[in-house]
């Protein structure tokens, strides 16, 4: 009998570890696993919360990178595949629903031929029309084409329809984001004139064009990689300098409405190469859900010559007098 409760004891204890298994702290810059022990493939992305559970949305990067030929200026890039989308309960042990918008292979044309450039992607949810629209900077190779893709789908894993590119008011869209606002008003955020301003525009009630009114910002501020939040009644845009692939120091801005005006605030991040980023990019905030006041910020830590090992670097933010602030941890848990 006492051979019987330690065997059951084992097997209990065994049990517990297993189910204990997955991911139990963010350790930025590493390699991020998911539940089948595979690396995170969701470069430049966006996270959605609905019904309980996030969603996060990015480039699945494959293949080799390239410098096109004749290229200006360092646009390493790799075949477009797709769209990736994971999902999580806790946002730190993900799992991998599939390619939500999958490129289009046959049709050399078509803005999501693996040619051409798909960067960016970001989902919200529409409450009136309840489709889940994805927005995305589409480009060719040499980034001239600089346009903002639409895509819908009836659920949060898609898959998603193509519904083709566009510049908003006729405007360049290159790195962007979108936000919903309390009242379900949505808006698109995007580099703009050669990233010299920033645009916000108020998109339609369906969320799939803009609507004439919008702003111009940080005009021959050259801001880009925008992520936005908002805290207490006032919005925070969190952005990056335009230097490449290569990393610069971050500034977020405030303002009473998300049409502006915005006031530059400075560089939230501090500690160890906060001068840098470390080492990263901004490409969104989440809120946490069920922790007033407490955020997630989002960067890439980009790899230029091996896009596809680009690695993902999350980090706490909090509010002190009224100013976001990031500080670097090596590993952090909530």
């Amino acid at each position: 009998m006492y051979k019987k409760l330690i065997i059951l004891s084992l097997t209990i204890a065994l049990w517990s570890c297993h189910a204990r298994v997955g991911n139990d702290r963010f350790v930025p810059g590493e390699v991020w696993l998911d539940d089948e022990k595979n690396a995170i493939n969701a470069h430049g992305g966006g996270l959605l919360y609905h019904d309980g559970t996030y969603y996060w949305y990015g480039e699945y990067k494959q293949g080799t990178t390239v410098l096109p030929e004749g290229a200006t200026w360092e646009c390493y890039r790799t075949d477009v595949t797709g769209v990736s989308c994971y999902s999580s309960k806790d946002l730190l042990n993900w799992h991998f629903e599939g390619l939500a918008l999958k490129a289009e292979t046959k049709d050399s044309l078509h803005d999501l031929h693996p040619s051409k450039v798909v960067e960016r992607p970001k989902v919200i949810y529409n409450a009136r029309t309840r489709k889940f629209v994805m927005w995305m900077h589409i480009d060719s190779a040499d980034y001239s084409k600089a346009c903002a893709g639409v895509a819908v789908s009836d659920s949060p894993a898609g898959p998603f329809a193509y519904l083709g590119s566009f510049r908003p008011n006729g405007e360049m869209s290159r790195d962007q984001t979108l936000f919903v606002d309390d009242d379900g008003r949505a808006y698109q955020v995007c580099s703009a004139e050669d990233n010299a301003t920033m645009y916000v525009h108020l998109l339609t009630d369906d969320y799939l064009r803009p609507t004439e009114t919008y702003t111009r910002n940080f005009e021959k501020k050259y801001r880009e990689a925008p992520a936005v939040f908002k805290h207490q009644g006032r919005y925070y845009l969190l952005t990056s300098g335009c230097s490449g692939w290569d990393p610069n120091v971050a500034d977020v801005a405030v303002a009473d409405s998300m049409l502006g005006e915005w006031r530059a605030l400075g560089n939230p991040c501090s500690g160890e190469d906060a001068d840098k980023t470390f080492y990263g990019q901004s490409t969104y905030v989440q809120p946490v859900v069920g922790r007033p006041g407490f955020f997630v910020a989002l960067f890439d830590r980009w790899k230029k010559t091996d896009l596809p090992d680009s690695r993902y670097i999350w980090l706490p933010m909090r509010f002190e007098g009224g100013k976001p602030k990031i500080v670097w941890q090596k590993e952090w848990s909530f």
